[in-house]
């Protein structure tokens, strides 16, 4: 028994993570990151964040199970957990940051998503397959159920609020970004902490449950709040398309402007011109909109590249309009 639901538990703990990682990525519908990139940054979450949490957490924990071995268990999970963790997965947003792929706020929620499910994918395998060492099934059943449904989606939240508040200040210059950055980072050490904090209470203050049911209904509150961040920053940058293209209307025709900036609209056939590839022009035209907007709020030195791209992606669009003139 206990082998069999070891194997299930590396499925339990792959499958739904890639399945999440899937579904964030599609909602981010008008600038879809790259695979590749979002890749690297799942697999940071999966291994390197997690070796850095083991090694942070190992150490900061020394001095507390030497003085005070009976709270060592406690503070892990209540202080030193956020403190080491939330960092160790959200390293990496650090180094994309910087990258051409990383725009806004929407960009940041993706990437900061995709470094915490793959945290959770690792830590929720260790929990599973410990479970399954004991060769309880009911109870590995229901670690796998609280696990996969709210301490995964907790890691990918937590860390999706540092990189939504990353890309707020990708181009607003660097003392705004340190703060930004840092403020981030305390929110999510707040929502860790705020789901350890009750489950360890309840378990300590023999609550008989009260405050575990209590983090199962807070934290799907806490959850569809930073979703609907999440939607705010897609309707701004629909917004931010729809203004951008309207400044070109010598190169695309004013109705563009406004189906482009519809993701429902842009993905029917009939508003394109006969003979125009449309995903070639929808990808140009919208990639025409970020770069004019990067454009006018980068730095000095990061401006020129988006300048060039801007008249590169002018001159992609004539030639696609041109085959159908």
């Amino acid at each position: 028994m206990a082998l069999l639901l070891i194997a299930f538990s590396t499925v339990c703990a792959v499958v739904p993570m890639l399945l999440f990682l899937g579904v964030v990525w599609w909602m981010d519908r008008y600038d879809r990151e790259p695979i590749w990139l979002l890749s690297l940054t799942f697999l940071w979450g999966a291994i390197g964040s997690i070796i850095l949490a083991v090694i942070g957490s190992t150490i900061v924990l020394l001095p507390v199970q030497l003085i005070a071995p009976g709270a060592a268990d406690a503070t892990g999970a209540v202080v030193v957990a956020p403190l080491i963790e939330e960092p160790a997965k959200a390293l990496v947003l650090l180094l994309i940051i910087w990258s051409r792929h990383f725009d806004n706020m929407t960009d940041g929620f993706v990437y900061g998503a995709a470094a915490g499910l793959g945290f959770g994918m690792t830590e929720n395998f260790l929990y599973f397959a410990g479970a399954a060492v004991e060769g309880d099934a009911f109870a590995w059943i229901m670690t796998v159920v609280v696990r996969t449904l709210y301490s995964a989606l907790m890691h990918a939240s937590a860390t999706s609020v540092v990189g939504a508040a990353l890309g707020f200040a990708r181009f607003r210059g660097c003392l705004t970004l340190t703060v930004s950055g840092v403020l981030g980072l305390g929110l999510a050490m707040g929502i860790h902490a705020l789901w350890n904090g009750l489950l360890t209470l309840d378990t300590l203050g023999g609550f008989g449950g009260a405050l575990f049911g209590m983090n199962l209904l807070l934290f799907p509150l806490e959850f569809l709040f930073i979703l609907g961040v999440y939607q705010l920053c897609l309707v701004n940058e629909s917004m931010m398309i729809k203004r951008e293209l309207a400044g070109e209307e010598g190169l695309i025709p004013p109705e563009h402007a406004r189906i482009l900036s519809s993701y429902l609209a842009r993905n029917r056939r009939k508003w394109v011109p006969k003979g125009l590839n449309r995903r070639a022009y929808v990808h140009a035209a919208t990639t025409l909109a970020f770069r004019k907007y990067q454009a006018a709020h980068a730095r000095k030195g990061e401006a020129p590249y988006y300048e060039k791209e801007v008249e590169r992606l002018r001159e992609e669009i004539r030639t696609l309009l041109a085959k159908v003139a």
